[in-house]
């Protein structure tokens, strides 16, 4: 199975920043959009942010103007750089691609933690 590796999660207090990483196969990097996703207890999970291979991006409302997804093509990462982080924003955050999410495959994913 491929393996996307999140990273980069934490504990922070709320108006702080954080970025996260995740690193993918190359083949898989270059064909594919990439997305953010995020899962919060007692909730769906939830697609947060994407990015084409051209580097087209999609961001849902409530971290619009706060969350910025991008790519490294050189290194197969792609970021979510997470600034002025909200209590809600309190969830696992995941990376993948449409093929394994339509398959129902998640990988371990990185807490990130807000607090008051």
């Amino acid at each position: 199975q491929v393996q996307l590796v999140e990273s980069g999660g934490g504990l922070v207090q709320a108006g702080r920043s954080l970025r996260l990483s995740c690193a993918a196969p190359g083949i898989i990097f270059r064909t594919n959009v990439m997305g953010w996703y995020r899962q919060a207890p007692g909730k769906q999970r939830e697609l947060v942010a994407s990015i084409t291979v051209g580097g087209n991006t999609n961001y849902v409302d409530s971290v619009k103007g706060r969350f910025t997804i991008s790519r490294d093509n050189a290194k197969n990462t792609v970021y979510l750089q997470m600034n002025n982080l909200k209590p809600e924003d309190t969830a696992v955050y995941y990376c993948n691609i449409p093929s394994r999410v339509r398959s129902g495959y998640w990988g371990q994913g990185t807490q990130v933690t807000v607090s008051s």
